[in-house]
């Protein structure tokens, strides 16, 4: 009967325990409410259109693969009268591994809400970067490296990304291969300059660099010669390449 007793205990709070519903999405932005009524369905479409990304919930619709990486936690202290205030900052990138990334950065009292913040702040910066195939070395065709050499600077530190050949895989530091990784670069070499060791400023410099990637203005030559595709690979058919010719034009 003891037994019995303790096993119904032990069961009735495991029943009891259900999954709270997501709460629903009501959109405030244009482009939210362009989203959810259906009208743009590719995150190519919402970056394309110029309105400012603000909700994150649209990465979550348009991007459902999404994963998100923890790069650097520090502890800040503070003292005041009351005593002393600790918060943590937390610098998380974003991305589907295939043409889309974002860097985002958070401070809070708490690890686990701080960190929920800046996957939000990473999804509302996100990019779409250009890859293809610029090593002279290779002349495959397929985007698997960087189109071009780009350098971005943060702070002290300054990274130049260069196209490398199939199978070099990303010879860049941990913190550049888990940004490469997530935004879908397969082959990278990376040079850098200036206190490394700094792992928010690495990041940001890298993220810096990919940025001008997609600033980049490009002839219509090298669109086609070197395979350059935006986004995502599965979008990238014949009508996009047009389209990246036509603005380059």
């Amino acid at each position: 009967m003891a037994a019995t007793r303790r096993q119904s205990r032990r069961g009735s709070p495991r029943q009891a325990r259900e999954k709270r519903p997501a709460p629903t999405w009501n959109p405030k932005t244009k482009l939210g409410k362009l989203v959810a009524g259906g009208t743009i369905t590719t995150m190519h479409d919402a970056l394309a259109s110029g309105l400012p990304l603000r909700e994150p919930e649209i990465v979550d619709i348009l991007l459902p693969d999404v994963e998100d990486e923890v790069l650097d936690v520090n502890m800040v202290q503070r003292m005041t009268d009351s005593g002393r205030r600790v918060k943590f900052v937390i610098t998380v990138v974003v991305g589907n591994g295939d043409g889309f990334v974002g860097l985002g950065q958070a401070k809070g009292k708490e690890v686990g809400a701080s960190i929920r913040k800046a996957i939000d702040t990473a999804k509302i910066h996100l990019l779409e970067i250009r890859r293809g195939c610029g090593s002279w070395e290779c002349g495959c065709g397929k985007p698997h490296t960087v189109p071009f050499a780009i350098t971005g600077k943060s702070g002290s530190v300054e990274v130049t990304l260069k196209p490398s050949p199939q199978g070099i895989g990303l010879a860049t530091g941990d913190v550049a291969k888990k940004i490469l990784k997530l935004a879908g670069v397969k082959d990278c070499w990376a040079f850098t300059d200036g206190q490394t060791k700094t792992t928010v400023n690495y990041a940001k410099a890298v993220f810096n660099a990919l940025q001008k990637n997609t600033e980049m203005r490009m002839m219509p030559y090298d669109v086609q010669h070197i395979g350059i595709i935006s986004g995502a690979t599965e979008l990238a058919n014949a009508e996009e390449p047009k389209d990246m010719i036509e603005e380059a034009s």
